[in-house]
């Protein structure tokens, strides 16, 4: 089976704009998952933006971009449109990886793929041990409800994703924003209509839940940091350099 990574990104974040070309050791945050992405090694990777900017920073690095329209309610929406520009007929998985984690693991990328590849699930995710109970409260920290307790090799269904947690219950997880879709299942997810479910609580997974499309959920190996702030990307800068 065949995978194709598209990692989407644009320019106009709410919180703060022009994160993907924030750089860290001269390199930006776009161009360092890009580095990620290839160094995992599981088939073509493409950053799908909205931005001629990023296009040029990922070329220059010696990556391949393409360019989507600005109008994209959803990463998923742009990933589709790369997708269908690409043109490619031999893709059997499509992965969305998030532009702004630039420390992703990349075995936990190599698994997901495993996983999807053994499983022939249809949507496939990673979630982490929660390490602190804060983050139940933390409407920034999204998590999962599963089937059963997460283990490093199985693939179980995804139950639920919620923002807040009001109790400790077993099976909840910290969920990365990390997606593998079969090709049928990426195109039937975006030709639905976003569910009430998504837009109150800001998921856009819950759309494929609310219209019976299973969702299976691989152990990641840690938890990385999102740079949705300065704060964040002042952390991760720290913490990348250091090394």
């Amino acid at each position: 089976m065949k995978t194709l990574v598209i990692i989407p990104s644009r320019l106009s974040a709410t919180r703060l704009p022009g994160k993907p070309l924030l750089k860290i050791n001269n390199i930006s945050i776009i161009s360092h998952v890009y580095k990620r992405a290839t160094e995992a090694n599981i088939g073509e990777v493409i950053v799908a933006a909205e931005d001629q900017e990023i296009i040029d920073d990922v070329k220059k690095n010696g990556g391949n971009a393409i360019l989507t329209r600005k109008n994209h309610k959803t990463g998923t929406d742009r990933i589709y449109e790369a997708f269908k520009k690409l043109d490619l007929n031999n893709v059997d998985l499509i992965m969305n990886l998030q532009g702004d984690e630039p420390n992703i693991d990349i075995e936990d990328i190599i698994n997901l793929n495993t996983q999807m590849q053994n499983s022939k699930a249809n949507i496939g995710t990673l979630a982490s041990i929660i390490s602190d109970n804060k983050m139940l409260d933390n409407e920034n920290v999204v998590k999962v409800i599963t089937e059963v307790i997460l283990e490093t090799n199985n693939f179980p269904k995804a139950l639920n994703f919620k923002r807040k947690i009001n109790e400790i219950k077993n099976n909840i997880y910290h969920h990365l924003g990390i997606y593998c879709y079969s090709v049928q299942a990426l195109e039937n997810f975006v030709n639905l209509q976003q569910s009430e479910n998504e837009i109150k609580n800001r998921l856009e997974q819950l759309r494929a839940l609310d219209n019976q499309q299973t969702i299976n959920v691989a152990l990641a190996n840690s938890s990385p940091i999102g740079v949705d702030t300065m704060e964040d990307y002042l952390a991760i800068k720290k913490i990348m350099e250091y090394k």
